[in-house]
């Protein structure tokens, strides 16, 4: 297939990895860029990769509240040095962070901290939905695989498509930042308080509301 000057250019900002080795990257890849960017990380050609080895102790704990006190998210992201931590591109990226987190409500930081207790009522739930659709026993382990990857990409922050920008995941988001910034960044934990969660009350669409705020509806 073609690759375009404009598609190598894109990955080269988004990874700091050589023109050449972009272009093999995404020939290799069909051109999905985000496969480039694992295929450029897994050779070792991805500056942002080589940073990823780096120790992240310093960075921040943000807070960050909706509107009229209604959610609120507590972040903490690690940096190597205090100096980037003072940087606005990482506050900036911080409070990004922190608002897609009030309004897309992810439950873990990736899929490596989905307890087997959730995954199996997850999937208890999907198969008996599966068999009530007259799926085929001998088929549901298939199915159920796809559907449980579709579930984690939904509830698992680094899989998610990032509120304001949904072509990027925000792993995409925090590679090109690191690219940017030049240090390794971890996005360790955060917390997420709704007012009234687990209260009986009217349901609002908060998620909604925290778009309306960013511009995106």
């Amino acid at each position: 297939m073609t690759i375009t000057a404009t598609a190598v250019k894109e990955l080269r900002e988004l990874t700091g990895a050589g023109m050449l080795d972009c272009k093999k990257a995404l020939q290799e890849n069909e051109g999905n860029s985000e496969k480039a960017v694992d295929w450029l990380r897994q050779k070792g050609l991805s500056k942002a990769a080589k940073k990823s080895a780096r120790a992240a102790t310093e960075g921040l704990i943000s807070s960050y509240i909706h509107g009229e006190g209604r959610i609120g998210v507590l972040l903490e992201v690690n940096s190597e040095t205090d100096f980037v931590a003072r940087n606005q591109d990482f506050k900036d990226f911080v409070n990004d962070i922190s608002m897609h987190i009030a309004a897309m409500n992810p439950q873990f930081v990736n899929s490596d901290e989905v307890t087997p207790e959730v995954l199996e009522k997850e999937k208890a739930v999907l198969k008996a939905k599966a068999l009530e659709e007259g799926k085929k026993e001998e088929f549901l382990d298939k199915i159920l695989v796809g559907q449980l990857n579709k579930w984690k990409a939904e509830i698992c922050l680094m899989d998610q498509k990032y509120v304001k920008n949904p072509d990027v995941t925000i792993t995409e988001y925090l590679t090109n930042t690191i690219a940017k910034i030049g240090e390794n960044l971890v996005i360790r934990r955060f917390v997420r308080f709704e007012l009234g969660d687990g209260l009986e009350k009217k349901q609002d669409n908060f998620a909604d509301e925290v778009a309306q705020v960013a511009g995106l509806n």
